[in-house]
């Protein structure tokens, strides 16, 4: 299927490794200008060399989106080659603590990460699409946004604000021409999963082949309906739908990319 893709630009933040390079290579395939951005040259290269190879077209754009200054170099670099018509937030992080670990400083951290980040690319890329009258903002977002576990609480409710957040963009963009809305993944089997997951399989008794280490997880940690964890394609895929053309009609809506892991009848 031809997502009507080429000649548009996209910026994909984090997009230097796991499911945000998955992304952008999928961006790329349907004829997307792609912005890898990170902090690694190395990694950011690495990204870009892949996406030519395969005949894509890609560039970079290197700065930490946490402070406004990062951000700004990001956004000056981003549109060098032109205005960005589709910004798909992706960048953010978590760490394994809990109510007793999760300092009142790492929730600073963490909502200036995960969620001011995204508001940093917003206020500076969206004003340029609503002058063309054709946008897309995409945020990467979750599960946990609306049924949240004891762990990593700061993550959580930084996803939530995520969520929110895109809704409250879409309200605001009425008319514009210029959508919001957000892809909700599952566990998705990133390098950095299965790395965790390989390591940890001993403890749970999961057993040795990677088939039963993902057989074990989803049973005991990420039950679902389809019974594996979800792959980076999978998300990319319904990223991109969201980009093209023929989403025009959803805005403010969340899409469940996680298997049946979230229940719930609206």
């Amino acid at each position: 299927m031809n997502l009507q893709l080429t000649g548009k630009r996209a910026l994909v933040t984090g997009s230097t490794a796991g499911l945000g390079e998955a992304i952008a290579k999928f961006l790329a395939a349907e004829g997307a200008t792609v912005v890898i951005n990170g902090r690694s040259h190395e990694r950011a290269a690495a990204v870009v060399a892949a996406i030519t190879a395969e005949g894509g077209k890609a560039e970079m754009a290197l700065g930490d989106l946490a402070t406004d200054a990062g951000a700004d170099a990001v956004v000056a670099e981003a549109c060098r080659s032109g205005a960005i018509d589709i910004l798909v937030n992706n960048a953010g992080y978590y760490h394994h603590l809990d109510w007793n670990t999760a300092s009142t400083e790492r929730w600073m951290e963490t909502f200036d990460v995960n969620v001011l980040s995204a508001v940093r690319m917003i206020q500076r890329l969206v004003p340029s699409m609503r002058e063309a009258r054709w946008g897309r903002v995409i945020q990467i977002g979750g599960g946990l946004a609306g049924q949240p576990i004891s762990m990593q609480p700061d993550y959580n409710a930084s996803l939530a604000a995520r969520h929110n957040l895109a809704v409250s963009l879409a309200r605001d963009l009425k008319n514009s021409g210029v959508t919001s809305n957000i892809v909700a993944p599952g566990a998705v089997l990133v390098p950095s999963v299965k790395e965790l997951l390989e390591k940890i399989a001993p403890a749970h008794g999961w057993g040795e082949s990677w088939e039963d280490i993902e057989q074990g997880c989803v049973r005991d940690m990420v039950p679902n309906d389809v019974g594996r964890l979800g792959r980076p394609d999978e998300i990319a895929a319904a990223v991109a739908y969201l980009a093209s053309p023929y989403a025009a009609y959803i805005s403010g809506a969340t899409i469940r990319v996680d298997g049946g892991t979230v229940r719930a009848v609206f």
